[in-house]
């Protein structure tokens, strides 16, 4: 689980709004408020690289 003031910084990197993450029941992704993309968490990391290039 991620500290609560650490995710409230975050923000999904390929929404041009940078809508809020929340963190998945499992506390394994992070996903996005409004597209709902899902981001890894790797040891603790939240691994926030969008596919989208372009």
């Amino acid at each position: 689980m991620l500290d609560p003031e650490f995710l409230n910084i975050l923000a999904c990197p390929a929404c041009e709004s940078r809508p809020p993450l929340k963190e998945d029941a499992a506390g394994s992704r992070l996903v996005c408020t409004v597209c709902g993309r899902g981001y890894p968490i790797r040891d603790g990391i939240p691994i926030m690289v969008s596919e989208d290039h372009g």
